[in-house]
């Protein structure tokens, strides 16, 4: 594997080029408009030449140029002028990754198919702990190693993703739903297409853009997900990470019901059990089927009790009291037959790019 690095005008002021130049055995590139660079449009030939582009450490400045398609320098010019992957690894301190301009900036490179690995909670050179800490360099390695062998990885699967709430209408303007965002599930998707897998995603309403590469089909209530998905078997894997309404009114009004009459008794009845519904679903059934469970409250014994009851192979557990819907963030539990594999707190993208790891290796099939 051979590196080249752009080295920018922050970094310089912790390490020399000459450094760099000795790890990666090549020419450090620095300026934009070196003549013996820029006479050929070097920041072109960078971009293109890499199979992958990392930024470590991306500043928080870095990625706001990024997301708002700025290129002042060298790095941040062969950033926008590639058609590669990108991955970053932010690193700022506390105040500067919570800001919401740098979550708003994150937010909108992650569903323009950027990918971040990190940042992780830590103590920082200014004294503060928190999250902003870079990822470790084994972190980051794990992750460009899994990038690079990616779209090998689950080739010639199907997968089956369900994401989002669901809508139950009550009347033509009302409906019975939930809080989530759709991010994980999207996120899930989109690591399984670039690990290869044919992917489906049967999504409620969100507001999130289609991931690269995925057949996306949209949907508003249960049973309108249910059958979606049964139009898409047969499939090798399935990722029921939607939050399904559990229940649905036995009748919806046609018409707005109106305040001024009395208080609608309203009936419920149950919405079908879409992942119970793909566990038990005969020789149709998906080779490895994996639920989600939400809880408030005794997190893995009801996970648990979920995993026995549904019929499924795995369920990812997470506690959702915290705030963790609609968040960029998550902290999971892995449960199966053979045990509990809590994974630490991370971005949704890395909780997607770490469970597609594990199906690929529960398949039998390996990055390179």
């Amino acid at each position: 594997m051979s590196v080249r690095a752009i080295l920018t005008e922050g970094g310089r002021h912790f390490v020399t080029a000459l450094s760099i130049g000795s790890l990666t055995g090549d020419k450090v590139y620095q300026e934009l408009f070196d003549l013996t660079t820029e006479a050929e449009m070097g920041h072109i030939a960078l971009s293109r030449s890499a199979d992958l582009v990392v930024v470590a450490p991306a500043t928080a400045d870095l990625i706001a140029k990024l997301a708002s398609g700025l290129a002042p320098d060298l790095a941040s010019t062969a950033l926008l002028a590639t058609d590669k992957p990108v991955l970053l690894a932010p690193a700022m301190n506390v105040r500067m990754w919570n800001h919401a301009a740098t979550q708003r900036n994150v937010a909108a490179l992650m569903a323009d198919g950027i990918h971040v690995v990190g940042p992780n909670d830590g103590e920082m050179a200014c004294g503060e702990f928190g999250p902003g800490r870079m990822a470790e360099p084994d972190e980051i390695a794990d992750r460009i190693a899994s990038l690079l062998g990616a779209e090998t990885l689950l080739s010639g699967f199907k997968a089956l993703v369900t994401a989002g709430p669901t809508h139950e209408p009550i009347d033509p303007v009302r409906f019975i739903a939930n809080r989530s965002s759709g991010k994980q599930g999207y996120a899930i998707a989109s690591a399984l297409a670039q690990a290869g897998a044919n992917t489906v995603l049967v999504s409620g309403p969100v507001e999130l853009a289609p991931p690269p590469g995925v057949k996306l089909v949209k949907v508003e209530t249960a049973r309108q997900m249910w059958s979606a998905c049964e139009v898409e078997l047969p499939a090798d894997i399935a990722v029921c990470s939607a939050a399904v309404a559990d229940w649905r009114p036995v009748n919806a009004a046609n018409a707005k019901l109106k305040k001024r009459d009395a208080v609608p008794n309203i009936a419920l009845t149950e919405n079908p059990d879409i992942l119970a519904g793909l566990a038990r679903h005969g020789a149709k059934r998906p080779s490895l089927v994996i639920g989600f469970a939400a809880e408030t409250d005794d997190l893995i014994a009801n996970a648990k009790a979920k995993l026995a009851s549904k019929g499924c192979d795995w369920i990812i557990a997470n506690d959702v009291s915290t705030g963790i819907m609609g968040a960029n963030r998550n902290r999971v539990h892995l449960l199966s037959a053979s045990g509990t594999d809590s994974w630490p707190e991370m971005s949704k993208t890395d909780v997607a790019t770490r469970l597609v790891a594990r199906i690929a290796e529960k398949l039998g099939k390996h990055a390179a």
